[in-house]
């Protein structure tokens, strides 16, 4: 029997969306067959993690994984709704949760999104690159061609059932549904299993894939591969694949929430006093920008069109210069007279005049 999904990611039933993905991030990272090449228990731990988080990960989904849950599971016997645990009022969960309409053969279902994750240097992902990816995945078996039956036979519709996959009885009011127990919801039975795939159609295989990394990206950014998820269950559409960027921070670019890029710029004390113009870095080299006399700490200037590449579009984001007036540790004998003459000559002005003023006004209202 399966695992419970929540056991399967460490988590609690009241877990959130970012508690559920983080704790999927790291099993996958723990158990990725590329970091376990010789155990083959991580391969089947990896596919166990993907289907639970591939689950509890889509809202839709996790409502009636739960709502599947509280039911007692499927095919039990002996739930509070009556004989199976099931009423009318859940009959949707079942055609659902197992992809039919209620009459005829097993419908064929989309296959799984998958999720990796690539690591870029800053550069590359300001100028955009292409990387190959390693999916572990489920795909569909290459001997029975999807069918999960022997070569040369194929399934067959369930005699009892009739293909539906699901025994209805009707007590009353109500009617009381469940899974065949002779097909297990399928619809149809394989006589003779596929020696390859067991049955089930897919087998697990590593794909690579070439992928295109847009210029500005981001870390933590997510890129849509179509059709590169796992492959759909009786020749069902492919899921999709989602890469993952991990961005390494730059020494000297750091990236904004709002797509820019700032930059910490040293000044000295002279410059920012006087006014100057300074040489600063940008994504392609260096330009100069302008201070104006008396710029004060923490000042910020901006390059417009410098910053990276705005998906989408032609444009380009901005560049924010935040200007740091850096304070000398150590004075020679001729720049301490210097100073000393400078502070002789404004010591007229005291900057901190304004701000004990106001204490002192505040402090006499309280009294």
């Amino acid at each position: 029997m399966a695992r419970d999904h929540y056991e399967v990611l460490g988590v609690g039933r009241g877990a959130s969306a970012e508690e559920i993905k983080k704790a999927y991030r790291k099993l996958a990272r723990e158990n990725h067959p590329d970091r376990n090449p010789d155990n083959p228990k991580a391969e089947e731990r990896f596919k166990e993690v993907q289907g639970a988080y591939d689950t509890l990960s889509d809202p839709e989904k996790r409502k009636q994984y739960d709502a599947g849950g509280r039911f007692g599971g499927f095919g039990g016997g002996g739930g509070a709704g009556g004989p199976a645990g099931f009423t009318s009022d859940i009959g949707d969960i079942f055609s659902t949760l197992f992809r039919r309409g209620g009459t005829g053969p097993q419908q064929a279902t989309r296959g799984r999104d998958l999720e990796t994750e690539v690591s870029l240097p800053f550069k590359q992902a300001m100028d955009g690159t292409e990387v190959t990816v390693t999916v572990p995945k489920q795909s569909t078996c290459k001997t029975c061609s999807g069918t999960g039956a022997r070569p040369g036979t194929m399934p067959v519709v369930c005699p009892r059932c009739g293909g539906r996959g699901i025994d209805s009885e009707s007590q009353g009011f109500f009617s009381i549904s469940q899974p065949c127990p002779q097909c297990g919801g399928a619809g149809q039975i394989i006589e003779d299993p596929c020696p390859t795939c067991s049955g089930s159609g897919l087998t697990m295989q590593s794909k690579r894939y070439r992928v295109r990394i847009p210029a500005g990206v981001r870390d933590g950014s997510r890129i849509r591969v179509a059709g590169k998820g796992e492959d759909g269950v009786r020749g069902g559409p492919p899921g999709d694949l989602y890469v993952v960027t991990r961005v390494t921070p730059s020494p000297v670019f750091r990236q904004r929430k709002d797509g820019n890029l700032e930059v910490n710029v040293p000044i000295t004390i002279a410059e920012a006093i006087q006014g100057s113009t300074v040489e600063v870095p940008t994504l392609s080299g260096t330009k100069r920008i302008r201070m104006p006399a008396g710029t004060q700490h923490g000042t910020v200037q901006r390059l417009r069109g410098e910053g990276p590449p705005k998906a989408g579009t032609s444009n380009r984001g901005d560049i924010f210069y935040r200007l740091e007036v850096e304070m000398p540790r150590e004075l020679n004998p001729e720049q301490r007279q210097a100073l000393d003459a400078f502070a002789d000559a404004i010591n007229d002005h005291n900057p901190r005049e304004r701000l004990l003023r106001d204490a002192s006004a505040a402090s006499a209202k309280v009294g």
